[in-house]
């Protein structure tokens, strides 16, 4: 039978991955391997330490975040959206809750509507990216939508949400949201090589992000300049296991906490999947992962307690991921 490098290897000259893969199994890393390039003019090459972005992946971090802040008492899960905004975002119904904002469910209308868009690759930002640099800067772009349903009511993914989530952690920590995660999540779980970064001045070490399998056109002009809480994390893939093994064993937030956000709180029937608090859940069966998809960042970092797999898989192209874990899910059986 095929080696699972060879597949891996194989699969990616075939579809022209770009990115990193990693697999740990029971704490020893078996795989890990670079792909294509981090800057395609000037022909430099991903390698397993370069620092790529994440997309939706930053979703879990703000989670991990805003628990960190209700485990100090900062917040609580009951918290309302409102007790924080005072008169901004008027539209955000009042009993709306930091646990309905983290499990998708609180009905609030969507600045970035993923159903709406047809294509990945689109311009999609409603104002110019470069005016969406802190987090305070996105209110304009959270004003106005009408809410879609009463909250708690059911799930609908929401970008938006995530966001006023990170405008709540900011008012109730007085910190800036990304040095939140910083402090909270990225230095307990000693991700050293983990940040928000401006994508108008990445660092050499971080990949640009290509709108396709080849060509030179970047996604600089896609995304929010700096992200907030639904993206705009770059993170390695050394990271990202460091990241599954300090939350299991309780360094970012404790083991009561750790079950409670991945404690099934919706069925995700459109994708076959369920969802918790942060957290993308199996349908049926314990794995737990973070997904990213954005213009030009495909993303996935899965951990399956019952074989102690852990694999991550990044790709700074916007579908590049994709064959890929379709594989390691396939041999791995995850």
């Amino acid at each position: 039978m095929q080696s699972l490098q060879d597949a891996v290897d194989e699969a990616a000259e075939r579809t022209g991955f770009s990115g990193v893969v990693r697999l740990d199994r029971a704490g020893e890393t078996e795989l890990s391997a670079a792909y294509g390039f981090a800057d395609r003019a000037h022909g430099v090459p991903n390698t397993v330490e370069t620092q790529f972005a994440t997309a939706s992946g930053t979703k879990t971090l703000t989670a991990l975040a805003v628990m960190s802040l209700v485990e100090r008492g900062a917040l609580t899960l009951g918290t309302t959206a409102r007790s924080l905004l005072g008169t901004d975002l008027p539209m955000i119904a009042d009993d709306v809750t930091i646990e309905q904002l983290l499990a998708h469910r609180s009905g609030i209308g969507d600045y970035l509507d993923e159903d709406a868009v047809d294509d990945v690759g689109d311009y999609v930002m409603p104002v110019p990216v470069h005016e969406l640099a802190t987090t305070e800067q996105y209110l304009p772009v959270l004003d106005g939508h009408e809410t879609v349903f009463p909250a708690g009511e059911r799930f609908a993914y929401n970008n938006g949400g995530y966001v006023v989530l990170a405008l709540l952690a900011e008012r109730a920590s007085g910190v800036d949201f990304q040095q939140l995660v910083q402090t909270l999540v990225c230095e307990p779980a000693e991700m050293v090589d983990t940040a928000f970064l401006r994508s108008d001045e990445l660092p050499g070490r971080a990949a640009r992000g290509y709108l396709a399998v080849d060509g030179l056109r970047t996604n600089v002009l896609h995304l929010p300049v700096l992200g907030s809480g639904d993206g705009g994390i770059y993170s390695t893939a050394a990271d990202l296991s460091a990241l599954w093994d300090s939350l299991l064993a309780g360094r970012i937030v404790s083991p009561e906490r750790v079950a409670e956000m991945l404690r099934p709180r919706s069925d995700w029937p459109e994708e076959s999947k369920r969802y918790g608090l942060g957290f993308h859940l199996h349908a049926t069966g314990d794995a737990v992962w973070l997904e990213g998809y954005d213009a030009g960042v495909s993303f996935t970092s899965l951990h399956q307690p019952s074989s102690s797999i852990t694999y991550t898989v990044i790709s700074n192209w916007s579908d590049g991921a994709w064959p890929i874990v379709e594989l390691l899910d396939g041999r791995l059986d995850t």
